[in-house]
């Protein structure tokens, strides 16, 4: 089985996993703040996924969000539930993400039954379709997705770039599933996608279905700050710009 077809079963059987996990109740507990949630399904999904590239591919390495740390000849991320608080709240935007560095990404949303998977050598395909390929459009003509966490809003270095980023697009949505959000951006949904300071977990999935779909997946570095911008060139081009204002 090829890189690409292994990823889509695995975000596939890790999505359902913790759907079936879910519907038959989960233990839970909260990381660093009360939106900050891990579950028993979180921890489940994360070793299908392991248990499964061990085997299937034993030179690499993986990294996961719930703390796996294998080194290796390349480097798979495992997101085994994005969006767990909306995973917990029964709010149907998370899913189950994988990378393998840049090469390539899959995410599987389960509540909708809709899997992407695709990269800059691989055409993103949602549901097995090509997705359009995305067209150069300006800032002001799109929706941008992106996050703000309460904490961070005394920050100015953090809350400033992005005010002036939002205020230049023509709505803003938080979906609060950073590769949901990408998958969305790659498939025309939304316009463009801006967080700051992205785990490599919550951003190479995603980063890798923008650029299949013929997009651009950038991290911009300013102020102390890593923002990671992606969607048609022409949008991510203004978005530095308002970023470096």
């Amino acid at each position: 089985m090829d890189d690409l077809a292994l990823a889509a079963d695995l975000v596939r059987d890790a999505g359902d996993l913790a759907a079936r996990m879910l519907a038959d109740g989960l233990t839970t507990h909260h990381k660093t703040s009360v939106s900050d949630v891990v579950s028993a399904g979180d921890h489940a999904a994360e070793r299908l996924v392991v248990d499964r590239l061990r085997a299937e591919r034993p030179e690499d390495g993986i990294v996961g969000e719930e703390g796996t740390a294998d080194a290796g000849a390349r480097t798979w991320y495992v997101d085994p539930v994005d969006g767990t608080y909306n995973f917990l709240s029964g709010i149907p935007f998370w899913c189950s993400a994988l990378a393998l560095g840049d090469e390539l990404g899959a995410v599987y949303q389960p509540p909708a039954d809709e899997l992407w998977v695709g990269g800059p050598d691989a055409p993103t395909t949602l549901g097995g379709m090509p997705v359009t390929p995305l067209a150069d459009r300006p800032l002001a003509d799109l929706s941008v997705t992106t996050y703000l966490h309460p904490t961070t809003l005394p920050d100015d270095s953090l809350r400033e770039p992005l005010l002036r980023v939002m205020a230049g697009a023509a709505t803003v949505r938080m979906l609060g599933s950073g590769s949901v959000e990408l998958a969305a951006v790659a498939s025309g949904r939304l316009g463009a996608s801006l967080q700051s300071n992205s785990l490599p977990w919550d951003w190479l999935p995603g980063a890798a279905l923008v650029r299949g779909a013929g997009g651009v997946a950038r991290v911009i570095e300013i102020g102390g700050h890593r923002w990671h911008a992606a969607g048609n060139e022409r949008a991510v081009d203004e978005i530095e710009a308002l970023l470096r204002t």
